[in-house]
């Protein structure tokens, strides 16, 4: 196999399974509320910057990364109950949701800035340097890439599982066909949406760290590209299903790359965006969603 496609195979996987951690993050707050949280990406920026300034202060890796998402996992509360809540309960199900949030992150983004400043930071190595490297199938791969795949994928299963075979996944699955119908069953309805936001927050830092341990750098402006690449592969994959947000992701981050290496950097964003509107336009619902039914 060439080296240099193997590099992007493996390259875009790896962040292909980050940007599918990003939209199960979003299909989350989606299956409990049916809204997106568009300040993920300044929460993937903010646990990144975090984790880098708590080790700069001594703080051992492990601990850092843990505090910062500690944070983002309280901040997710805070969106939920000041930017998402009132939208929904007061403008009648309308789209304010999507200003609030978006604002939110934004604030996000300018106290970053003011606090930690505008410029780049190096990220520390977590686990492996850029300068690890292992023979596969006798190609040198890069171990933070292996790291960072082997983290994404297994968070993506243990969530799987945990919708699956737990209460609180059953609940999950409850509230996103009917919360009202839940609420009257007992259902602890508005914990629930809490809980959501939170760990779709946590998600969120979670991705920032590992896009942020490959890149090797953050700025105030980190997240905001992810988080449309996220709902990017959240859409081709089909809104709510997890399985179409492993595999939107991996398309993305494959197809982006190899377009990267081949073509131009500068186009690696852009087909994303065509593969969007190329799925809204032959696969509305995605391709493991199903199209929404009315019942009057």
């Amino acid at each position: 196999m060439d080296d240099f496609f193997f590099s992007l195979l493996l390259a875009g996987i790896s962040v292909g399974a980050v940007y599918a951690l990003i939209a199960l993050g979003l299909n989350l707050t989606f299956w409990t509320t049916k809204t997106l949280n568009f300040g993920q990406g300044s929460l993937m920026m903010l646990c990144a910057m975090l984790t880098v300034f708590l080790s700069s202060q001594g703080l051992a890796a492990a601990l850092a990364v843990l505090g910062s998402l500690v944070l983002v996992a309280a901040l997710g509360m805070f969106i939920e109950r000041w930017t998402v809540r009132p939208a929904l309960t007061s403008s009648g199900g309308s789209m304010g949701w999507v200003v609030s949030t978006l604002g939110f992150g934004i604030f996000l983004q300018g106290m970053a800035a003011k606090y930690f400043g505008s410029q780049a930071m190096a990220f520390p190595d977590l686990v492996f340097t850029a300068q690890d490297f292992v023979t596969l199938f006798g190609q040198y791969v890069s171990l933070q890439y292996l790291v960072v795949l082997a983290v994404a994928v297994a968070l993506i299963l243990t969530f799987e599982i945990f919708v699956r075979c737990t209460v609180w996944g059953h609940a999950v699955h409850a509230v996103s066909l009917d919360p009202e119908l839940a609420l009257v069953q007992g259902i602890p309805v508005r914990r629930l949406i809490l809980g959501s936001f939170m760990l779709s927050s946590i998600l969120a830092g979670v991705a920032g760290v590992l896009i942020a341990q490959i890149g090797g750098t953050v700025d105030p402006a980190f997240g905001f590209d992810l988080v449309l690449l996220g709902f990017v592969a959240a859409v081709l994959g089909g809104m709510g299903s997890s399985l179409g947000a492993l595999v939107g992701g991996l398309l993305v981050g494959v197809i982006s790359k190899l377009v990267g290496g081949y073509v131009s950097t500068a186009a690696e964003h852009g087909i994303a965006f065509a593969l969007l509107m190329l799925a809204l336009a032959v696969r509305p619902q995605g391709l493991f969603g199903r199209p929404e039914v009315s019942k009057a």
